[in-house]
């Protein structure tokens, strides 16, 4: 396919090919290797957070480590790859894959394994310990965690939500991610005095589908007719427009 020449070129070439993408207001960015599985039946490597040239250079060093057969393994500490710093890799829970790197499952076309690299505060703390920059805390996910509750916020963050959803069990259909960062999730019956604020977990305990709109940016919305059909995502329109 034409979209893969580029990603064929670079493993012919290097071994391996770097995806970057570039962070958002909400959403952090990222980078991931395509081709280390191809070559040398070894982990794809995905890292959050940093800058986009830190982050190509980090896959890009590791996957040079990789290709001199070095094999990463997770939950080891390593201190090979950053300047002033260590870090782990986590083995990612392979359920999270097409959340972060499905054009890399469209290129194999099978589900392959994949290593995150985790990094450390300016102090040396990793996002499980307790010091760790709170500033820093949702720069990078955990992927071989945390598959039941995938949103970027703590899980009492306050939500709104309705009466009907909440004394009703009516279904969230519309998901409202505001510029200013609340969340909406609403039933589509609700009028101004049927709003109720609640933990955003308590959403994501009684419905789970919820997490598929984890990715909402700041400024979009999500609708879907019933809790069985596929969310349509749009950009909420101005009133100034």
């Amino acid at each position: 396919m034409k979209e893969f020449e580029k990603i064929n070129s670079d493993i012919d070439k290097y071994g391996f090919s770097v995806i970057l993408i570039e962070a958002t207001d909400y959403l952090p960015s990222f980078a991931y290797s395509i081709g280390l599985w191809k070559t040398c039946k070894h982990p794809e490597i995905i890292v959050f957070g940093l800058s986009i040239d830190i982050l190509h250079s980090i896959v890009n060093e590791v996957g040079k480590f990789v290709l001199n057969g070095n094999i990463v393994q997770p939950n080891e500490l390593y201190c090979d790859f950053l300047e002033n710093g260590s870090n782990y890799f986590l083995q990612v829970d392979k359920r999270s894959l097409n959340d972060y790197v499905g054009f890399a499952l469209d290129y194999y076309n099978f589900v392959f394994p994949v290593l995150e690299f985790i990094w450390t505060d300016k102090n040396g703390c990793f996002p499980w310990d307790e010091n760790f920059d709170s500033n820093l805390k949702f720069k990078q996910p955990l992927l071989d965690r945390n598959y039941d509750f995938k949103f970027f916020e703590s899980e009492n963050l306050g939500v709104f939500t309705t009466k009907q959803w909440l004394e009703e069990s009516k279904p969230i259909l519309n998901v409202v991610h505001d510029s200013d960062g609340d969340w909406q999730f609403l039933t589509g019956e609700q009028t101004g005095k049927d709003i109720k604020l609640v933990a955003l977990k308590e959403l994501i305990l009684k419905d789970a589908t919820l997490n598929e709109v984890f990715d909402l940016d700041y400024g979009e919305e999500a609708h879907r007719k019933s809790i069985e059909d596929e969310w349509e995502r749009n950009y909420i329109e101005s009133d100034n427009e």
